[in-house]
């Protein structure tokens, strides 16, 4: 099945050619696609079709006119056409290669901008012109060859190195391991068709006086603080010394800090948590070092507090990723080294990583990252402890007996650790525009009774089912935050009993662990049920116990 990304576009071909063509369209595509990192525009099959119409043929002069169009209406743009392709249904299409713009921003005739963002196009207004111009040249910064650096004038033994991965990595395909070494190195983009090695080759493979005049050396620094947040440990690692991969094991290997683990109380199936998931502190730096902007000055920093690590990097979020949509988006500032750590197995998957993060982070009942963002650098914080340390029991009989999604998983940890939550603010969490799409994140965990909801629409809130307790045979007493609604009237109605009229203050005082908000909601309902009586005052009102008739 066609299904499109950040690289590739399907149109049917009646959008391209015929009476019903709409060349503007197909053009702000091509501008979208040159701003980015380039794209192939593919003519003739429908997004989600295995192929084109069986009896669909396409003549070479409608193609010609086509191309002619589209460079009229574009400024900018380079477009290479193929020949025609015939599938194996006997159905025919082409596709149009459209170059990345490496020096200026691409426009439409009538000047408007658009870039690509993850398998949408994006207009770009004046305000964020200045940023995609300077977002250009980090996006082209990997497979520039400024050096004129040949193979044979690398680091042998990081290129033999660098292949002997490749071809031991399951992630490589069997076609791609039967090149040879320099089509290999070709196809990752460390090498260019002249022969020259590209910024990225010589980022991975040079020696250390050819990386260093790369534009700008970098230096990874780790920073350990004592309570006093005191700097105590200091530990630096250059990029002309070691390659990203090198690096990252050697970070991994040398930051003991990040290995801690916090004793559980007993009667929890995990009797140590770690204070940072390997998982999470993986794709952590592998982030720092994959998406930095490697056009600017600035190293990467790894603090180490008492309860929270902190990583920045030099360099903005990707134009059209921000912290309200980093879960969802993947647009990727360097796609080429992005994709080499990936099949090298260094890192999840080829898009930004926070998913897994957020998964790891919800198993361990942990908030979520915070990440900070400006024009010159991007921070992201985890924090080392969990919110709700006895949930983590529930969570862990949860993973054992039910088979759950990874977007059902973050859905479940970030409930259970706030212990409930109204579906507005679980939207937010979620970084959902809107509330009806949380139902795919709840996916199935309402029908199998893992969480159950009160309220409706936009009032509705969701907690831990509360027999799940019982079923896993854990010592664990539900708090008043997770009490349900009928319960927590039968308990003011009890409180009343025995403290007698009492203002609305001495009650939410007395059950200060349960919501205050939903212990005023619930003594209105039973001043409406005529369970509970209130005094006439407006100011200081009293309830007590209604006198029965």
């Amino acid at each position: 099945m066609s299904i499109e990304n950040t690289n590739k576009e399907y149109k049917s071909l009646k959008k391209a050619i015929g009476d019903k063509a709409n060349h503007h369209d197909l053009a702000e595509t091509c501008v979208c696609f040159a701003n980015a990192q380039g794209g192939e525009l593919i003519i003739g099959i429908e997004d989600k079709q295995n192929a084109p119409p069986a009896l669909q043929k396409i003549k070479q002069e409608d193609i010609n006119g086509l191309v002619k169009s589209l460079r009229q209406l574009t400024d900018s743009v380079s477009i290479v056409t193929s020949n025609i392709i015939i599938h194996e249904n006997g159905g025919e299409y082409f596709i149009l290669n459209i170059q990345p713009s490496t020096r200026v921003i691409a426009t439409t005739s009538s000047g408007k901008v658009f870039i690509r963002i993850s398998d949408s196009c994006y207009p770009i207004g004046s305000d964020d012109l200045t940023n995609l111009a300077t977002e250009k040249t980090a996006f082209q910064w990997e497979i520039i060859t400024a050096q004129k650096v040949r193979v044979k004038e690398v680091n042998t033994q990081k290129t033999h190195a660098l292949l002997k991965d490749l071809q031991s990595s399951e992630k490589v395909s069997d076609f791609i391991k039967g090149k040879s070494d320099d089509e290999i190195l070709l196809h990752y983009q460390l090498l260019n068709t002249d022969g020259y090695l590209t910024n990225l080759g010589i980022l991975w493979l040079g020696n250390s006086s050819q990386i260093a005049r790369l534009s700008y050396p970098v230096t990874v620094q780790y920073i350990v603080y004592n309570e006093m947040e005191e700097k105590i440990r200091k530990k630096e690692w250059h990029f002309h010394l070691h390659s990203p991969k090198e690096i990252l094991l050697e970070i991994e290997r040398e930051a003991v800090e990040l290995t801690y683990s916090s004793e559980l109380p007993d009667g929890l199936f995990r009797k140590n948590l770690r204070q940072y998931a390997p998982e999470v502190v993986r794709e952590l730096l592998v982030n720092a070092i994959a998406h930095k902007k490697y056009t600017i000055s600035g190293d990467i920093f790894i603090e180490v507090f008492l309860d929270r690590l902190k990583i920045t990097n030099p360099g903005s979020l990707p134009l059209g990723v921000t912290t309200k949509n980093i879960l969802h988006e993947r647009h990727r500032r360097n796609p080429h080294l992005i994709q080499l750590m990936s099949h090298l197995k260094l890192m999840e998957g080829e898009g930004s990583g926070y998913d897994l993060v957020y998964e790891k982070l919800a198993r361990d009942a942990k908030p979520m990252p915070e990440i900070e963002t400006d024009f010159t650098k991007v921070s992201v914080t985890v924090y080392a402890k969990s919110m709700n340390p006895e949930v983590l029991s529930i969570l862990d009989y949860i993973d054992r007996y039910f088979k759950l999604t990874q977007k059902e998983f973050i859905t479940l940890g970030i409930i259970a650790s706030h212990k409930k939550m109204p579906a507005t603010h679980l939207a937010s969490y979620l970084q959902l525009s809107q509330d009806d799409r949380t139902r795919t994140w709840l996916g199935t965990l309402l029908e199998k009774e893992i969480l159950i909801a009160h309220g409706e629409k936009k009032g509705t809130q969701y907690l831990l089912n509360p027999k799940l307790f019982e079923q896993a045979k854990l010592n664990i007493t539900p708090s008043l935050k997770t009490m349900e609604l009928y319960k927590l009237e039968a308990l003011i109605m009890e409180d009343l009993k025995y403290n007698g009229t009492s203002t609305m203050n001495d009650i939410k005082k007395r059950l200060k662990e349960a919501s205050e908000n939903e212990v005023q909601k619930s003594v209105y309902k039973l001043v409406s049920n005529q369970e509970i009586a209130a005094s006439r005052a407006k100011k200081n009102r009293t309830y007590q116990l209604a006198k029965k008739k």
